[in-house]
């Protein structure tokens, strides 16, 4: 590698180390002219250390993997599928935006999304070895959860237990970069905008914080997946619960499997029930009113009848599956579900919702409507075709994990894989409540898993050709 090669990997990388730390940093007012990434601090990083590395004279592009194909035919077919219905996206009209207008900024984030920042992470990681991977970007993660979870101590203790006297740290943190301290009731947030942005970050860096467990010795081991658990408990998603729970579940299906992981796991529960004894003697009344609220927050049928926030969500996905029901095949367009759905939305949902009334069918509130489910999205903008090709693109990431797992015989290759395919499974449930392409951590795996995918073909085709 050139020298001038060389000093541009070192600066972007550098951008690439910032952008991870800060991902989750986005209760700002940032540049509007960057649209939906104006207020996430990494994509500040992300995006610089992208126009750096153009100037490098090699860029790796993983042009003959099949996730790679497969992902460029999705991106492909967005474009054809808004062709298809040109006639009626050229008349879509709503919240001061055209449908082209609305076409044109929808398909530039989903390009910096799934393929600048995609390519970005391919390349920045590019001269890390493959061992030291898991270290080198857990080790990231940790900090920036260190910062989240300091951040969050003190919110908790504001926000859920009303000690007031704690609110002066937290205004200590209106002085640093990308901050502006906001409280939300009974709910934490931390350095994120609002409860759900938290959550998404939690469910990024769970899988590599339970790594610990495995990798680390003594009881500090535990200490990350304790945190990550307490955020995600505070944080009042119901829906980080639910996944990160289930991530949890995943990882220690996997310990389970031989005897020195089990005492690993019995280890932790031993040092969980200490920690949580430790807060119930702080306030067990508030504990336990908090973790029956938390129980009832998971009754979506009986929540949906008087819970705004369920109604809305609901209502929604269910407005954007009639759009698919008129549009089976290639749907309406990329980018165009809103200017549809907002014909179909139920009384159910609008009834008695301010939602709706201030926001979701106020033309004048220039923010568009979120769809809440990436996959109903996309079946009412890009049809079952548009589906069936990003269902394809699931197989063949899931398929490459358990692939890699069969051939690896090395075993920090195989936690890797494990942390990989436990973040793959969170990402896909996530996408149930979200409807972006904007999940920064799953690009990120992403470019992780293709180029450990490569090195194990790579050193499988070595030991095939070694002569005997």
């Amino acid at each position: 590698m050139k020298t001038g090669s060389i000093k541009i990997h070192k600066i972007y990388y550098t951008l690439f180390i910032l952008g991870l730390f800060f991902f989750p940093f986005n209760n700002f007012k940032g540049l509007s002219l960057l649209g939906e990434f104006r207020n996430e601090a990494g994509a500040y990083f992300l995006l610089l250390g992208f126009l750096v590395m153009l100037f490098e004279i090699k860029i790796l592009i993983p042009s003959k993997h099949i996730i790679f194909q497969t992902l460029l035919v999705l991106l492909l077919w967005c474009l054809v599928s808004t062709i298809l219905n040109f006639d009626s996206v050229i008349t879509n009209y709503f919240k001061f935006t055209s449908g082209i207008n609305r076409f044109i900024r929808q398909y530039i984030s989903l390009i910096i999304s799934s393929l600048f920042f995609f390519l970005f992470f391919f390349n920045s990681i590019k001269n890390i070895k493959i061992d030291d991977l898991l270290i080198k970007i857990r080790k990231i993660f940790l900090y920036s959860l260190v910062v989240i979870s300091i951040y969050g101590f003190f919110e908790i203790m504001v926000s859920i237990f009303y000690v007031s006297q704690f609110r002066i740290f937290l205004e200590v943190f209106s002085y640093l970069p990308f901050m502006n301290v906001n409280l939300h009731p009974e709910k934490i947030a931390s350095v994120t905008f609002e409860p759900p942005f938290l959550a998404i970050y939690l469910i990024t860096v769970a899988s590599w914080m339970f790594s610990y467990i495995i990798t680390e010795k003594g009881l500090l081991k535990f200490i990350p997946t304790l945190l990550i658990l307490l955020l995600t408990y505070y944080s009042g998603s119901r829906t980080a619960l639910i996944i990160i729970t289930f991530q949890f579940f995943i990882f220690v299906l996997y310990l389970l499997r031989n005897e020195k992981h089990r005492k690993m796991i019995l280890n932790f529960f031993k040092v969980a029930m200490v920690f949580f004894s430790f807060l119930l003697l702080f306030n067990s009344s508030k504990i336990i009113e908090s973790i029956e609220e938390k129980v009832e927050s998971l009754n979506f049928k009986e929540n949906l009848k008087d819970n705004v926030s369920n109604q809305s969500r609901f209502g929604m996905q269910y407005a954007a599956l009639v759009v698919f029901a008129e549009n089976p095949i290639a749907g309406v367009g990329f980018g165009q579900q809103a200017y549809h759905s907002r014909l179909h939305y139920p009384k159910w949902a609008t009834k008695n919702n301010y939602e709706f009334k201030l926001f979701y069918q106020n033309s004048r509130e220039p923010s568009f409507p979120p769809a809440y489910n990436l996959y109903t999205r996309l079946l009412a903008e890009i049809g079952i075709i548009g589906i069936a090709i990003l269902f394809f693109f699931f197989y063949f990431i899931i398929k490459t994990c358990i692939k890699c797992w069969k051939k690896t015989k090395n075993e920090k290759q195989s936690i890797l894989l494990l942390v990989l395919f436990v973040s793959f499974i969170g990402f896909f449930i996530n996408w149930m409540q979200f409807d972006s392409f904007r999940m920064y951590g799953f690009w990120l795996v992403l470019a992780i898993l293709i180029k450990l995918s490569i090195h194990i073909e790579h050193e499988q085709n070595i030991t095939t050709d070694t002569p005997l």
